[in-house]
């Protein structure tokens, strides 16, 4: 499955009982449509919560207003709570990301690795043709 849509907070990193890190942030994937025999149009902006438990270091990229495509899988997750309400909630579980960009007029850069000739040459060497 693939979501795209902008970062609504700065991702955060929790660790588990187990010591295993999770980064967890959430997306705002907005959509448009029109009603039936209706020219307005009707804005809507769903949010999901998406966790990533691959690369901890990803968090420093993951910043509010950047916009991202996301690959993985929805999970659902249910639970009572201390009054004894039965909650639910879906989480994204991400095995992919692509950052597409920052928002505009933002003053965070990306830190830039420079690629060496000697990297270079292996990429060439690579290639399949």
């Amino acid at each position: 499955m693939e979501i795209i849509g902008r970062i609504t907070a700065d991702a955060t990193v929790s660790e588990t009982k187990a010591g295993k890190k999770v980064v967890n942030f959430s997306i705002a994937i907005n959509d448009t449509y029109k009603t039936k025999g209706s020219t307005e149009v009707q804005k809507i902006t769903t949010y999901v919560n998406c966790s990533y438990w691959i690369n901890p270091g990803v968090s420093a990229y993951l910043t509010k207003g950047t916009l991202v495509e996301c690959y993985g899988r929805m999970d659902a997750n249910a639970w009572t709570n201390k009054e004894g309400e039965v909650k639910a909630s879906l989480t994204f579980h991400v095995n992919t990301i692509k950052l597409h960009g920052r928002p505009n007029g933002s003053n965070t850069s990306v830190p830039v690795v420079p690629m060496t000739n000697a990297s270079a040459a292996e990429v060439v060497d690579d290639l399949p043709f």
